[in-house]
């Protein structure tokens, strides 16, 4: 039997989507999501993008970077994680599934805005703001499902 946590497989897709569904033995969908997030890394230039990132580099990061591409990252990344977590029976809960919907919007904001939004006179670019805007995307899905909870719980 396996014993790992929903949170464990959730911790691999972080690590690379599609690993969590293969740990829950959901091949198909494991396979799909490696080779959607190899496809999406490689034309985005995204390997690049976070090398020059971490070098400091943030313009040459930007000249790098397929936005066309990359915008689909968030969305694929964030489902990927809740896909497994689900999966392996997490998020039981009503409105389980918002800290992660409202992380992939913000991280997606954050992508739209990092060639041009400065915090701080900071320009932090396509690696370090979307992961930035992460923090505010996971409060806002944590504060909705509590009030939306709530919501329900008068109500019945």
């Amino acid at each position: 039997m396996d014993k790992s946590s929903p949170w464990e497989k959730a911790l691999w897709c972080i690590a690379l989507p599609g690993f969590g569904q293969l740990l829950n033995q959901k091949y198909i969908k494991g396979i799909t999501f490696i080779i959607l997030e190899i496809l999406v890394n490689v034309q985005a230039n995204f390997n690049t993008v976070i090398i020059l990132s971490f070098q400091g580099q943030i313009h040459k990061s930007i000249e790098q970077t397929n936005y066309q591409y990359l915008m689909f990252y968030p969305c694929l990344y964030f489902f990927a994680i809740w896909d497994a977590y689900r999966d392996a029976g997490g998020g039981r809960k009503p409105f389980a599934f918002l800290p992660f919907v409202t992380s992939a919007y913000m991280v997606t904001v954050g992508l739209i805005y990092s060639n041009t939004l400065r915090i701080f006179g900071v320009l932090l670019g396509p690696v370090w703001l979307p992961m930035a805007f992460t923090i505010p995307g996971i409060l806002v899905g944590l504060i909705a499902r509590k009030a939306l909870s709530h919501g329900i719980k008068v109500s019945q």
